[in-house]
């Protein structure tokens, strides 16, 4: 039996409670030290609870304490000890404890850091005073769980261009993970909505048979990392490896798709400067008439590089690798943080996941602010009456945040609609 609880379970978790009647039916216990709520808290805002000049005391207590009902704490008491004092569960009894502290001699200007759902995608930081933090809470809404740093070193550090900002990643699960990690690299917050799921085309005739025939090609060229994970996957189920490719070379679409080919332990011999099908093109236009291509890809997308390789004069097999399937409904908890979200940054990465976003995210999209990853993306943007906000200079997931922190800073990232 796991019993899983928030934060460190023996801060202000009724460990003794929960643990004696286990320990008295004679069961084994083991306990998982967890990080406590405050300095999760304070390590989450960029807050010092100690400072070498200012702070050499750290000191937690429970704002339920106020209500001086079986805690044997006298909140007065400890606002006269030197140093931060972190308040756990401290928003329903905000004014009582904070003028408790007012009056054991507490400075009203005293700094005072909120955090509210720590490290979760609709986290808030607050600044404000402890004179002021019992009317801002109410004027702002402030919401449990949430910890309150008060004290002389807690001053918020400067988290980066995108603080408070929250950045709606649509990508399919298991591929959002480069998006925000330079989001919050930036300091801004992530939250993951897939809007659409990666599975098996429904025919996997034309794959099978083109990967028996491997070695008859003069490229193989990858349109996206799902290509390439379809096309080795359904490889080991074949029984095959990379001795199938005869002397076939291998081209990818962009950055990410090598990255790819190289962890599945292929050399990558041609990625165009252009990332998208055009670039492809370009990179092709020289080549000798006559090769063979195969193009593996998704079971729908562009056949701009199969029609130009085919108006060249080269001999082109299409196989899908893989299916896009649009997500059907948002569960609640995500309907609540999009709800709640202000003005959020909505990514789009490909025309599939623009069609599928309007569809799931409805009318509220129209509010939000749009980064798109290319042109082509953002011409799909505008089919549905929407006009991006920002669009990468460079079809990569860096270019994408790239835009967003540029727009944030008011460096122009004005787009020329397409024509």
């Amino acid at each position: 039996v796991v019993r899983l609880k928030g934060g460190d379970p023996t801060v202000f978790a009724r460990l003794t409670e929960e643990i004696e009647p286990v320990r008295r039916a004679g069961l084994g216990v083991e306990i998982v030290p967890g990080i406590t709520a405050a300095l999760a808290a304070a390590s989450a805002a960029g807050v010092p609870l100690t400072s070498r000049d200012s702070a050499s005391n750290l000191t937690l207590v429970t704002g339920h304490a106020a209500r001086g009902k079986g805690d044997h704490c006298d909140i007065s008491e400890i606002a006269k000890l030197p140093g931060t004092i972190a308040v756990y569960m401290g928003v329903e009894q905000i004014g009582l404890w904070s003028r408790q502290v007012m009056e054991a001699g507490r400075s009203g200007d005293t700094p005072v850091t909120l955090v509210s759902r720590c490290s979760w995608p609709d986290q808030r930081v607050a600044a404000t005073t402890l004179a002021a933090c019992a009317s801002d809470a109410e004027r702002e809404g402030w919401c449990s769980p949430a910890v309150l740093l008060l004290g002389p070193a807690v001053t918020p550090v400067p988290q980066g261009p995108l603080d408070g900002r929250l950045v709606i990643v649509t990508r399919p699960a298991g591929q959002e993970g480069e998006v925000a990690a330079l989001v919050r690299a930036a300091g801004g917050e992530c939250l993951h909505v897939p809007v659409l799921r990666i599975a098996p085309p429904d025919d996997m005739g034309s794959l099978d048979a083109a990967l028996h025939q491997l070695g008859s090609y003069d490229w193989i060229v990858f349109a996206s990392t799902n290509g390439v994970r379809g096309f080795l996957d359904r490889l080991r189920v074949a029984g095959l490896d990379g001795r199938s490719l005869g002397t076939a070379r291998l081209a990818a679409i962009g950055p990410a798709t090598k990255r790819s080919l190289e962890d599945g332990g292929y050399v990558c011999d041609l990625m165009p400067g252009d990332y998208r099908s055009e670039g492809l093109v370009e990179a092709f236009a020289d080549l000798h008439r006559g090769s063979r291509f195969l193009l593996v890809r998704a079971a729908r997308g562009r056949d701009v590089l199969r029609r130009a390789l085919e108006a060249a004069g080269h001999v082109v097999d299409e196989v899908a690798a893989y299916q896009s399937v649009a997500v059907e409904r948002l569960d609640p908890a995500t309907e609540r943080l999009l709800e709640a979200a202000k003005f959020p940054w909505l990514t789009v990465t490909s025309g599939a996941i623009a069609e599928a976003g309007v569809r799931l995210f409805g009318a509220r999209i129209r509010n939000w602010r749009i980064a798109s990853l290319s042109p082509v993306t953002s011409a799909a943007i505008r089919r549905f009456g929407l006009e991006p906000t920002v669009e990468a200079a460079e079809a990569t997931a860096a270019g994408l945040v790239a835009a967003i922190v540029a727009h944030e800073r008011g460096l122009s990232t004005e787009l020329v609609p397409s024509a």
